[in-house]
């Protein structure tokens, strides 16, 4: 059987490119398309070769891709997948927009719809300063196009994946579409078990608007005899250092290593954005690592709350900082209950071999679904002894909860 993987870009290592990644150890022969391909760490792609678009001859294709988002549905209708029995796309803009045929098995792994095109519209606008004059409309006549576009092309996908719970409601609403959810992997074996934690708060995160850590240091600067470590870059740089107290350290971009070394002996991780699902909390957790989180969005998912059995982090409601005070104040004073290895216990739920085990089992249901019952047999034998020799498990198809309870 001839397998075909479709991601939307490869330019820099993040949450989508970890889940491609654990794609590929599934159908190490697969295909490889993305729409550009300019990354330099290869790792993910397991030394595979990338068919890319047109758009990756285009001027300033390297820095400015997301400039050419009005050519990316026609950029992603353009690949010949017809020779393929299985197309895996791996989407949170226009990858599940390929074309296939009637006799071809099409699953999408779904990291979010365009949410820029969506539900967040009014949030992008305002943040890019785009909200009156003609840019503004020519923007908003773009995004029009692009949720037409976005819904209708979901028609073609055989079986929806979300890759939480938050993401399924949000598909529900632009597809009219049931997804089954996977989480994202988490290489819990990279981040080893800490039980003493030293006396500071960690955050870190890329530094754009939505991540909120703006709201975060602007709290942790209103009490002063805590302290805060902040890694992380980007365009908010400069607006976060200037609302930084003497008690704030931002170490800006950091490599793995160093990151890894504060997860470890961080008292707690503060993670205050809207997230989809969100990786890093769950790192944290592999550590040993408690979360104080907004109570929203992913999270809710990947950190169980003082008041439920073996609980590894704090909520706060609202963004703001009376809230995130109150969280850190109820952490401070409930931290006993919260153990190193109750976080490390959540955390392997969500760990790659999981995550392969879910997926393939998902993809054999969906191919025997659609009738072609030898292909779906190959797929379930070479997805289950694939994973039974790496973790040593019955060779066996998973349950469709099995991800994680």
């Amino acid at each position: 059987m001839r397998v075909a993987i479709v991601h939307d870009w490869l330019v820099a290592p993040g949450g989508a490119e970890k889940v491609l990644e654990q794609i590929i150890e599934c159908f190490p022969d697969a295909d490889l398309f993305s729409l550009v391909d300019f990354l330099e760490d290869r790792r993910p792609l397991r030394g595979k070769p990338v068919t890319t678009s047109f758009i990756q001859s285009l001027p300033l294709a390297r820095r400015r891709y997301r400039a050419y988002l009005p050519l990316m549905p026609l950029a992603v209708e353009q690949f010949d997948l017809s020779g393929y029995d299985l197309i895996i796309t791996s989407s949170y803009a226009v990858a599940k927009g390929v074309l296939v045929g009637p006799d071809q098995t099409h699953v999408s792994y779904v990291h979010s719809p365009m949410r820029y095109a969506w539900d967040l519209q009014h949030q992008y606008l305002r943040e890019a300063g785009l909200t009156h004059g003609p840019r503004s409309w020519l923007v908003r006549l773009l995004l029009h196009y692009l949720r037409g576009w976005d819904s209708h092309s979901a028609n073609s996908v055989d079986r929806l994946i979300a890759n939480s719970q938050f993401v399924a409601r949000r598909m529900m609403k632009t597809y009219r579409r049931d997804a089954a959810v996977i989480p994202p992997p988490v290489d819990v074996q990279q981040f080893e078990l800490c039980t003493r934690k030293e006396d500071f708060y960690l955050t870190a995160s890329r530094m754009v608007p939505y991540k909120r850590i703006d709201l975060i240091v602007e709290t942790f600067s209103a009490t002063p005899h805590r302290q805060l470590v902040v890694i992380g870059d980007g365009p908010e740089m400069a607006a976060i250092r200037a609302k930084a107290g003497p008690n704030v350290t931002i170490l800006g971009y950091q490599p793995a290593g160093v990151l890894k070394d504060y997860l470890q002996r961080a008292k707690a991780f503060v993670f205050a954005a809207e997230e989809d699902f969100g990786i890093v909390p769950l790192e944290a957790q592999a550590c040993g690592t408690p979360v104080i989180a907004f109570g929203k969005g992913g999270a809710l998912e990947t950190v169980v709350p003082v008041g439920e059995a073996h609980p590894t982090g704090v909520y706060f409601g609202r963004q703001t900082v009376v809230s995130m005070l109150d969280a850190i104040d109820r952490f401070e004073r409930q931290r006993e209950q919260i153990t190193p290895a109750a976080c490390r216990a959540n955390a392997e739920r969500f760990s790659s071999a999981v995550f392969r085990r879910a997926f393939m089992a998902e993809v054999t249901r969906t191919i025997a679904a659609a009738g072609l019952r030898s292909e779906a047999a190959v797929v379930e034998r070479t997805g289950a002894d694939l994973i039974a020799d790496e973790v040593g498990w019955p060779a066996q198809p998973a349950s469709r909860s099995s991800w994680g309870r």
